[in-house]
């Protein structure tokens, strides 16, 4: 089967190797256990040969067999419906999960698929692509999946938080009177912090009120600014994200209804390896009325349990602005932005959904949502309301049913 594969492929390279004796002699961006763990003999021996291969940005993808299916195949092979194996070792998703714990790695994602593992055409197409991901049909499917990590070691953490550099991208359109508290309130970030202003268009003075807070500051911070070339907050984030030189980058909104001194917990949080996307939540602390009246807090409650369904990851509030990701990864979303094209006007989702489909590790961060000091919303609640199910149904179609 190898000299077959080499043949087909003469641009890989296949290696027949032990598994619980591998001896790697390099890193590995993605290493897939496709049902293997099924045979292996001494899984832990295997997963710390595996351990060996990965580097801190690699991901382990493993799929296996719901042992809801062990009845239905075992009598598929008596009748002659499937080829014969020898003994499986049966493992619950809670069974691996423990296994990949106790060797060092983390688990960033699950989930099912395949409900109908006999093709029969239209038939088997239909329940696989449409009826497997719905809620309670999913936990029938045959085949399951987990993606992993490995564990960030506490000893590296620090080191790592001292020595990364931070890009703050504030995008900020009629909010002049925010500009200036955005510098003076903003904590150093590791060894290097950069404050990159995109201006958007605005109606009143916010970008020359940019230009003197530059000028003021310009011994003390190292402070970008740029008027947007587009449209929208989305294209702001994104010319932000392309001036910005730091090791990891932070979206905070110029309302300041998200506090600059929280940033610190966005840093530390991706430089540490904690996380590798930080997605703040808004709707764990107490909330004013006056300032997210009871209908936006429903409205945000349900997209991000919507979202979080169609995501496969627990999300509580997708919703505010303050978001960060490392620089390395952003690269990577951006490459692959052709997959989901230019569809998003927020840049919210933009991010969200490439972590996502990159596997990255997402996690809520708590801030506090405060009222406006200056300005008004330019938030129109009706008609972004409309894009965000059009978002939603855009998730659907390109993660949770692709």
């Amino acid at each position: 089967a190898v000299e077959d594969s080499q043949k087909s492929f003469p641009e890989l390279e296949f290696q027949v190797e032990n598994i619980e004796y591998f001896q790697p002699l390099e890193k590995f961006d993605y290493i897939l256990l496709a049902n293997t763990i099924s045979y292996i003999e001494e899984i832990q021996k295997a997963l710390h040969s595996i351990e060996k291969a990965c580097h801190n940005n690699s991901r382990l993808v493993m799929t296996f067999q719901n042992p809801v299916w062990e009845p239905i195949l075992q009598f598929a092979t008596l009748i002659g419906q499937r080829m014969p194996l020898s003994d499986l070792n049966w493992l619950s998703r809670e069974d691996i999960q423990n296994l990949l714990q106790l060797t060092g790695f983390e688990v960033l994602y699950h989930g099912k698929r395949l409900l109908f593992p006999k093709r029969v055409p239209l038939i088997s197409y239909f329940l696989n692509r449409f009826l497997a991901p719905l809620p309670f049909i999913n936990q029938l499917c045959l085949c399951e999946y987990i993606i992993a990590r490995l564990r960030p070691k506490d000893t590296d953490a620090q080191t790592q938080i001292q020595q990364k550099t931070c890009s703050v991208i504030i995008p900020a359109r009629n909010e002049a009177g925010n500009i200036e508290a955005c510098v003076t309130r903003m904590p150093k970030l590791g060894r290097h912090t950069e404050i990159i202003f995109v201006e958007g268009n605005s109606r009143d003075d916010t970008w020359s009120e940019i230009q003197r807070v530059q000028e003021k500051y310009k011994d003390r911070w190292d402070i970008k600014v740029a008027q947007q070339s587009g449209i929208g907050k989305g294209d702001a984030v994104r010319q932000g994200f392309n001036m910005a030189t730091g090791d990891v980058f932070i979206i905070l909104d110029s309302d300041l209804t998200v506090k600059p001194e929280d940033l610190v917990y966005f840093f530390e949080a991706i430089a540490s390896g904690y996380c590798e996307f930080a997605n703040g939540c808004r709707l764990i602390y107490p909330v004013n009325a006056t300032t997210m009246p009871w209908l936006n807090r429903m409205a945000n409650r349900f997209f991000a349990w919507l979202l979080s369904y169609l995501l496969n990851t627990k999300i509580k509030d997708s919703l505010c602005g303050t978001k960060a990701i490392s620089k390395e990864n952003y690269c990577r979303i951006a490459e692959n932005r052709s997959y989901f094209g230019d569809f998003d006007p927020f840049g919210d989702f933009d991010l969200l959904f490439g972590a996502a489909k990159l596997g990255l590790k997402i996690n809520d961060l708590p801030v506090r949502y405060m009222p406006r000091t200056y300005g008004a919303s330019n938030i129109q609640h009706f008609k972004e309301g409309l894009v965000l199910f059009k978002m939603c149904a855009y998730a659907a179609k390109k993660i949770k049913f692709s």
